[in-house]
């Protein structure tokens, strides 16, 4: 698996036209709110021009992408920590989720209505997040009363973990995310065992009309800005459209070429996220596949040998590792090998973008 993203957002802010669109996973779509009922979940294959060139070196072998899952919820609306709608009985099926995708409406449609009657991105972006805040205070609260109830006439330590706690439920009650709060060391592992909302990178998702014009997009824009991250600006019908009469990615691209758009809205979200996640990828070509992992940067030879097995991790010996380009020219592995541009990697070596790595395991 690449990474994984929850989406969210308004009703009729067109999610599932988003998640059909980056998906082609034909999610129902209305033009009414809270059409969406039980979780949508698709998974695609994240395209990556390295991973087809690697297989033209072995043409033998089966090609196998890394993949991107998506995760579609009930639309929130305001006051939905306090149960109107339905999205807030399913941000529990997002918790795992590596990022959240914020779907912000930028299109006009007097068809399609609007919960809270005009398009108004700044408004609607503010509703989901204080909604998203809300939900980690609730979450929070209940974990610093186990807290508190466990720390009586424990050590120090305990006291540290229940006051840091406690500072980190202030500032969220104040309408601070998660993501933007320096996180004491004594409560990272609470912070991974609970899974706050906030505390996930966020991509916002501009849902633009067929022909991509909006007023709304420069908004979208500048509040991803304020939040140290990026908006997507993605013609949703017009792609999960394209999508459903595209025989293939070729000819997906194709028709996306005749209406002025270079690239999908997958690409364009697949680099965002690798960036925002600081995720890197390196191949394999193990038995019979030529295949694509996706890990954090900064991951070692080991631990990127245990995302294939677990034995690779535990009797890790060195990592044979080589440049694609250079696999590519030289166009099989012995005259890269006889030429000597096969790197023997240790324990420390760091794993880079677009290594194709062999790892030897005792």
């Amino acid at each position: 698996m690449g990474f994984s993203c929850g989406l969210v957002g308004l009703p009729n802010a067109g999610k599932s036209t988003i998640f059909n669109a980056l998906s082609n996973a034909g999610a129902r779509v209305e033009i009414y709110p809270f059409c969406t009922i039980d979780a949508n979940i698709g998974t695609v294959s994240v395209p990556d021009d390295r991973l087809e060139r690697l297989t033209h070196v072995f043409p033998d072998k089966k090609k196998v992408p890394t993949h991107l899952e998506f995760i579609d919820i009930a639309g929130l609306v305001e006051h939905a920590s306090d149960g109107e709608g339905m999205g807030n009985q399913f941000l529990s099926e997002i918790r795992a989720v590596d990022a959240i995708l914020h779907v912000v409406r930028c299109f006009e449609d007097p068809n399609v209505a609007h919960v809270t009657g005009s398009i108004d991105p700044v408004r609607d972006i503010e509703i989901v997040e204080t909604e998203l805040l809300l939900k980690d205070l609730e979450t929070l609260g209940r974990v610093a009363k186990r807290l508190g109830q466990e720390t009586k006439g424990k050590d120090r330590s305990s006291l540290a973990r229940l006051a840091a706690w406690e500072a980190l439920l202030d500032h969220v009650s104040r309408g601070t995310p998660i993501r933007s709060i320096p996180i004491e060391h004594v409560i990272e592992p609470l912070i991974a065992e609970t899974a706050p909302l906030t505390a996930k990178p966020c991509l916002f998702v501009a849902n633009l009309g067929d022909d991509g014009e909006s007023t709304h997009w420069a908004a979208v824009k500048q509040i991803a800005t304020e939040h140290g991250s990026e908006a997507i600006p993605i013609r949703g019908r017009l792609e999960a459209e394209i999508g459903e009469i595209a025989g293939s990615q070729e000819e997906r691209v194709s028709y996306l070429n005749q209406y002025g758009m270079k690239t999908t809205g997958l690409d364009l979200l697949v680099r965002a996220g690798y960036d925002l996640l600081n995720l890197v990828t390196f191949f394999t070509f193990e038995g019979p596949e030529v295949r694509a992992w996706t890990v954090p940067a900064g991951t070692t030879a080991p631990d990127a040998g245990g995302r294939i097995h677990s034995d690779f991790s535990d009797r890790f010996v060195l990592a044979e590792v080589m440049a694609l380009d250079d696999l590519v020219e030289a166009g099989s592995e012995k005259p890269l090998r006889d030429a000597g541009h096969v790197h023997r990697a240790g324990h420390d070596y760091v794993v880079s973008d677009g290594d194709v790595i062999h790892f030897i395991c005792a």
